[in-house]
């Protein structure tokens, strides 16, 4: 089966000099100023369209990757790219790779208005899809109307309104978001999580979620690189067996679930492209992917293993 379909790239590791993901330093060019970046997206993005990927997706905390994605998309003229990006999170690096801090989170009304007119201004009317950044159970936002209204808004206007998760609670998250309405409808139809085959606890919760029509995304497949750099016994095993790299079987898994609309990459190369998108057309059996999720680590354990990656 091809799943270029359901096949999402995404600019995280590509729109800023510094990002958490193991193995993106050797693929990315030793130059990362803006305009080598600029250029290693464009080239991403243009062996993804060729292959037949149709979906990007973006962030204003993704450094400059809504610019990128707009300038690749006026040169290139192309009009069938199903574009999402995020709100929520602001990048504060400076373009340094030593910067303190790269990113501040703020779910407040105020700063949704800045970021959707930045994005706006960048991605206009191809945006499809605008999501919140990063939601957890404690967020403000489930208890702020005025901006739920505004969700809302932009919602009834035409531009889909979902959310992404982080956190040992994703599944209590997804639940409660997706119970959130304004005017007796749901404030958001997609969601974003984390899964992959050390992670799955968001599982049940995207099922429900799937089976009520929301828009299942599933990002950090790879576990942030830990998957490919340093696969588990059984993902390497699987890979021999398949004549494969760990990342194609990871990413096979995430397309084998049933509930999962669409998959998200995150290459930092055209290398790391091909090897990911060998993953949307293999097919794994059923021990297969048992063996594969049976590698689930606690959701607390996981997360606190993410937090120690380090900006690189």
């Amino acid at each position: 089966m091809n799943n270029t379909a359901r096949t999402v790239v995404g600019l995280a590791a590509l729109g800023r000099p510094a990002y958490i993901n193991l193995g993106r330093t050797g693929a990315l060019p030793a130059d990362r100023s803006v305009t080598a970046l600029r250029t290693a997206s464009d080239t991403v993005l243009d062996r993804a369209y060729a292959a037949g990927v149709r979906r990007v997706d973006v962030a204003r905390s993704y450094g400059r990757a809504e610019e990128f994605l707009a300038g690749w998309l006026a040169d290139r003229g192309h009009t069938d790219v199903v574009v999402s990006s995020k709100w929520g999170y602001a990048y504060v690096g400076d373009w340094r790779l030593d910067a303190s801090v790269h990113e501040v989170k703020e779910h407040s009304l105020g700063r949704f208005r800045t970021q959707w007119a930045e994005t706006t201004a960048l991605l206009g009317d191809v945006l499809s899809l605008y999501q919140v950044h990063s939601l957890t159970a404690d967020s403000p936002l489930f208890g702020d109307e005025p901006l739920l209204a505004a969700l809302a808004e932009i919602g009834a206007g035409g531009v889909r309104v979902g959310f992404t998760t982080s956190g040992p609670a994703q599944a209590d998250t997804i639940r409660r978001a997706l119970e959130l309405q304004v005017a007796g409808q749901p404030v958001f139809t997609a969601v974003q999580a984390t899964w992959n085959v050390l992670e799955t606890s968001a599982g049940p919760a995207l099922t429900e979620a799937h089976a009520a029509g929301v828009l299942v995304q599933l990002k950090e497949t790879l576990a942030n690189g830990r998957l490919v750099v340093e696969p588990p016994a059984t993902v390497a095993a699987v890979a021999a067996a398949h004549d494969a790299a760990p990342d194609a079987v990871a990413l096979a898994a995430a397309f084998a679930q049933p509930w999962a609309d669409v998959v998200l990459l995150g290459p930092a190369s055209t290398g790391q492209l091909e090897a990911n998108l060998v993953g949307a057309g293999l097919t794994l059996n059923t021990t297969e992917l048992a063996a594969l999720t049976a590698l689930r680590e606690e959701p607390a354990e996981y997360w606190a293993h993410r937090s120690s990656l380090r900006w690189q």
